[in-house]
């Protein structure tokens, strides 16, 4: 018998959390507004399933909170603190705001909730996810953004203690669920996604006589066109930052391998394919003098170039192209040209939030917003990002087309198949930091390849 009362004792329970929550929210909202009554408990009652004693246990706490008081025989009524002014801060990386046009999206969240007002915090996650630590533990945070490395790297630290699990949003596209989840738990909410591309100027490819890329290209392909696509007066044919974060791993990934340890616990990059996509690098990088690539973190410089009609090609992320959205540049995409395996690297860009000891419902409003179709909404029509939700993407653009796109904007859809995540390399977070700056100095002639194998067995062995 007591098996089967548990059940019973659990969903009135969630039956009185939902209830609470449900207040909670339409007060902060404004739904209720200070000196309205809610409902009656007998309305209550019949509303949320519950008995008159758990409808009053709900109403008790909150009265506690500050948020309603207890009128006899007449009520419960909104008092003004629901309705002061609640600051949600928001922690955000630089490229943010290009990336799913931040301030148009607080704007409308502004417009909709007035009493609500979000403050914004750049934080630095170029290194590592310390800061974010940091903010967490300190309470200096409500929501950030973050991408799979962050997530990556939060979950290896233990991090991910400190935010809030969230519900699985059956809108979003199933495969960026799984970027935020870990151990069956959702972390954060998708925002907007990319695949990395190639981006090719389109009138340099009609003056060469050269046929513009598809799918079909390979690496040899990409190079021995870039080489008649190039100029004397300084144009270059392919150009990008190979060091950068969202490029150097596609290499690794279409070598068809990952770094697995074998049998013994160990893993040797000499005589593997991986090593044979690291030398395609620098061959890459020295075929096209790209030696800007050793000095700059950042793709600005590349994208100011290829804006200028100085590269013909690069590689680059649908967020990348909102540089492109507002000239009249005839530019367009194809898939990244491919050594082993046509696979094509997974951005993603989600939304998270500390987690409290109580609701903190104007962060849930916040985050609920950032990923609602009404957001999203307004990052397909005003950007070339990728919005997280699926039917959105099913749908037709709106004509005339209030940006420069790429004629092909719609590829991300037909090359979802050849999708893979960084988790696929099969790293930790911190490894994969350290490969990247061992990679640089092979690259840059710094140490030798022998010594890049060494150091890199060495990395994965400990």
């Amino acid at each position: 018998m007591e098996f089967g009362h548990k059940p019973g004792r659990n969903k009135f329970r969630s039956r009185l959390k939902h209830m609470i929550e449900q207040l909670r929210e339409r007060i902060l909202i404004g739904a209720y507004k200070p000196g309205e009554f809610l409902p009656s408990e007998s309305e209550l009652v019949k509303q949320y399933g519950l008995s008159n004693k758990s409808v009053r246990k709900g109403l008790d706490e909150l009265v506690a909170e500050g948020l309603i008081v207890k009128v006899n025989r007449v009520g419960s009524k909104v008092t003004d603190k629901g309705h002061e002014s609640t600051v949600v801060t928001l922690g955000v990386s630089l490229s943010i705001e290009k990336d799913i046009l931040l301030t148009k999206l607080l704007d409308d969240f502004r417009a909709l909730h007035p009493n609500l007002k979000v403050k914004t915090v750049t934080i630095s996650m170029s290194h590592d996810t310390g800061q974010i630590e940091s903010y967490l533990e300190n309470g200096l945070i409500d929501v950030f953004t973050l991408n799979s490395l962050h997530f990556q790297e939060l979950a290896e630290n233990g991090a991910l203690e400190m935010l809030e699990p969230l519900e699985e949003d059956r809108e979003i596209y199933p495969f960026l669920n799984e970027v935020f989840r870990h151990q069956a738990m959702h972390y954060a909410k998708p925002i907007v996604f990319s695949p990395i591309v190639l981006a090719y100027n389109r009138a340099h490819f009609r003056e060469a006589n050269v046929p513009e890329p598809d799918g079909s290209w390979t690496w040899e392909d990409a190079l021995k066109h870039a080489e008649t696509l190039s100029r004397a007066d300084g144009r270059l044919g392919l150009y990008f930052i190979m060091v950068s974060a969202l490029r150097w791993p596609v290499f690794i990934m279409q070598s068809g391998e990952d770094f697995g340890l074998d049998e013994s616990g160990r893993f040797d990059l000499k005589g593997s394919k991986i090593l044979e996509s690291i030398r395609l690098c620098k061959r890459i990088i020295k075929e096209q003098d790209n030696y800007l690539g050793f000095l700059v973190e950042e793709s600005q410089d590349v994208m100011d170039q290829f804006r200028g009609g100085k590269v013909s090609m690069m590689l680059a992320s649908y967020m990348a192209l909102n540089e492109l959205k507002e000239t009249d540049l005839d530019f367009d995409i194809s898939p990244a040209p491919f050594i082993q395996d046509p696979c094509t690297m997974l951005h993603t860009i989600g939304a998270a939030m500390r987690k409290t000891d109580k609701e903190n419902v104007a962060a849930r409003l916040l985050v609920d917003h950032l990923s609602s179709p009404r957001a999203q909404g307004m990052i397909r029509k005003w950007s070339n990002s990728i919005p997280a939700i699926k039917s959105l993407n099913e749908s037709r653009l709106e004509q005339p087309d209030p940006i420069n796109r790429p004629l092909r904007y719609t590829l991300y859809r037909e090359i979802l198949a050849t999708y893979r995540s960084r988790s696929r390399l099969n790293i930790s977070a911190e490894a994969f930091r350290v490969m990247g700056r061992l990679l640089k100095k092979y690259w840059s002639d710094l140490i030798s390849e022998e010594e890049l194998c060494d150091k890199i067995n060495e990395l994965l062995a400990d």
